[in-house]
């Protein structure tokens, strides 16, 4: 039987008044999820770093789930971020703010008070110091070795590092060699003090199928809180300085992260399958 779904392409934390830039997510709205190889294969047709879908759960909530084009996820902030946008601006929320209960617990999107944007409330992650690695050193192809290199704590899913560079070239000079990344199976989160921002990054998602992440909302739930930390403050400016860069602020509050910025829609129609 031939089933037709809403569907919609968001670019999260997109730079003000660049196109084409931010991260695209997808975001499918169903009355009842399909299998899981089905939501799998529609991610994989997709070919976007995570596609979201959306069930009601009821007033203003939804339940939410993430895929990779491999692999499904623990969670995802810019395509959380996206389905937010979506739901506040076709109206199917009642208020000022959509819920969305995932495998990382109740999470919020709501319009930004101070703006036209939009911001997502997100658990913090932790991250400790351990030592680097030469096999993962030398697959990120740096220049210049770490500052500090830090585990990042997982509940689930794949094993994740944060990397602290000096200074901002270092993180956009990198040139990963992603098949041996790949075969690290670690996922590297790359920061820097940023020379036009608070701090900078790029996020290397090989253990879950992405090469290079533009703007990686969940990367900065362990940013943030490094970074407030480190530069004594309470809303920092983040910059993600990939190939397609991305443009947001953050706020660390105790055990959540707020995260602000712009989802524009780049498109929208319907899935069939």
């Amino acid at each position: 039987m031939t089933r037709s779904f809403p569907y919609y392409e968001l670019h999260s934390f997109a730079v003000p008044g660049r196109p084409h830039s931010g991260n695209p997510a997808g975001v499918v709205l169903m009355d009842d999820f399909l299998s899981d190889s089905e939501l799998l294969g529609i991610a994989n047709s997709n070919n976007l770093s995570e596609t979201a879908f959306l069930v009601p759960r009821g007033t203003d909530c939804w339940h939410l789930r993430w895929f990779t084009p491999a692999i499904e996820v623990d969670l995802c902030g810019h395509a959380t971020f996206a389905a937010g946008a979506v739901v506040l601006e076709q109206g199917m929320v009642s208020g000022r703010s959509a819920s969305f209960d995932t495998r990382s617990g109740r999470l919020a999107v709501s319009r930004d008070n101070k703006g036209d944007g939009f911001a997502m409330d997100l658990p913090a992650i932790g991250f400790e110091t351990t030592g680097r690695a030469a096999a993962l050193e030398a697959a990120l192809g740096l220049d210049t070795s770490p500052e500090a290199v830090f585990n990042v704590t997982r509940i689930h899913g794949a094993r994740y590092q944060m990397w602290v560079m000096a200074d901002e070239a270092a993180v956009r000079l990198a040139e990963p060699d992603h098949g041996k990344l790949r075969s690290l199976d670690t996922n590297i989160i790359l920061t820097a003090p940023g020379e036009q921002c608070d701090f900078v990054s790029r996020f290397f998602a090989p253990a879950s199928g992405v090469d290079e992440d533009p703007v990686t909302g969940s990367a900065h739930c362990t940013l943030a809180p490094y970074w407030g930390e480190r530069l004594d403050k309470l809303r920092l400016s983040a910059r993600q300085i990939g190939p397609r860069p991305g443009a947001l602020d953050v706020a660390p509050k105790g055990e959540r992260v707020t995260l602000y910025g712009h989802a524009p829609r780049y498109l929208e129609g319907r899935i069939t399958v």
